[in-house]
């Protein structure tokens, strides 16, 4: 069943106090009933959202809910702009930080099935200067964090310097060893999704953000979804904060995420990112198989699962129901993007506080009351 969206709004400004509560921030949301009332379960996610908020006293949070293909709500809470007071609405776009990274296994599941890439091929074959290591890795161990290339060291994400191309933010990592025997162990990185980026440039032809934005976000329609130039002006792009002292909320430092577009470098509105996980799911974009490699598990030579696919994670809830999700982390801001396949209910949450408690399990609270 398909929902159409109706907008709605309603907007509350209180400049009063430096802490911020629901009866203080603006609330501006979307939602459309369809065949099944879903108004107790939307009041019950508001009220999710709205204590994830204030609990953690967070700047901004964003949410959308999608249910059978469609967003049947977004709505924001708090605040895009402390000091100018702007609200967060559907079409705030905040830092997604590792979600990059299913975004980017859609453009490899893509060069798979065009023929271009290989993923169980060296990673020579598709980036000839990058450095041989003591072991050969090929693009399935990079992607799913089983290869050994390490992750940030010490304050490396903190990185205010502009790289010009993916090649040249490979130099960071390049010369270094691995973490280990490639497919014995697992240890996630960041790094190695900078480098499945040098991959789809070598498999495609094309610059990566080229391909991203030619073969995936146009012919989904993704609007929002870009690469965080800091050079640029991005509509409905949210300030970004953290805590300082005494716990107060302030502006995180300025930092230039060029060195890793594929791991964690582009924004995006949390509507998008529910259209994105839908796109997976009627075979229309992906083949079914293809996104069967991207969603199952690999695995360790010993046998044992990671839990973690080709830029998905996957696991099982509580109630034995299949979850597909990833989280990110950046500075100034953090996400969490959830998937149940076979129930066709997809959650989205971002928010501009480095703090904000954006898990997979805040999200299945949410997802949990749409299942039906």
């Amino acid at each position: 069943m398909r929902f159409k969206r109706i907008a709605t709004v309603a907007l509350a400004l209180c400049l009063a106090s430096p802490a911020i509560t629901s009866a203080q921030t603006p609330v501006l949301g979307a939602a459309a009933p369809g065949r099944y009332d879903h108004g107790a379960a939307l009041e019950q996610a508001r009220v999710i959202a709205r204590s994830i908020l204030d609990e953690n006293q967070l700047p901004g949070l964003s949410l959308a809910i999608g249910v059978n293909g469609e967003v049947m709500h977004a709505e924001g809470f708090g605040f895009a702009d402390l000091e100018n007071r702007v609200p967060v609405t559907p079409s705030t776009r905040m830092r997604i930080g590792s979600i990059s990274k299913p975004v980017t296994a859609a453009a490899l599941g893509l060069l798979v099935e065009r023929g271009r890439l290989d993923l169980d091929a060296e990673i020579q074959t598709y980036v000839r200067n990058f450095p041989r290591k003591r072991w050969p890795i090929t693009v399935r161990q990079v992607a799913g964090h089983i290869a050994g290339i390490r992750h940030y060291r010490g304050d490396e994400n903190l990185s205010a310097r502009r790289y010009a191309t993916v090649a040249e933010g490979l130099g960071i990592f390049a010369a270094d060893s691995l973490l280990f025997e490639p497919g014995t162990d697992y240890s996630y990185s960041s790094y190695g999704w900078n480098l499945l980026s040098a991959v789809i440039e070598g498999a495609a032809g094309v610059s990566f953000l080229e391909f991203m934005r030619r073969e995936v976000f146009e012919p989904l329609g993704l609007r929002s979804i870009v690469a965080e130039h800091t050079d640029s002006l991005l509509d409905w792009r949210a300030d970004f904060y953290d805590r300082g002292e005494a716990g107060r909320l302030v502006r995180s430092p300025y930092v230039d995420n060029s060195y890793k577009w594929a791991g964690g470098g582009f924004i995006s509105n949390t509507e998008d990112l529910v259209r994105f996980a839908f796109a997976h799911l009627d075979g229309t974009f992906l083949k079914p198989e293809t996104v069967q490699t991207l969603w199952t598990s690999q695995k360790r030579r010993t046998g044992e699962e990671t839990g973690y696919g080709i830029g998905w994670s996957s696991e099982k809830d509580p109630q034995g129901r299949l979850v597909i999700s990833h989280t990110g982390g950046s500075v100034g801001g953090r996400a969490v993007l959830i998937v149940y396949p076979e129930h066709g209910v997809a959650v989205a949450m971002t928010s501009n506080g480095e703090h904000a408690p954006m898990s997979v399990e805040n999200a299945r609270r949410i997802g949990d009351l749409f299942i039906r």
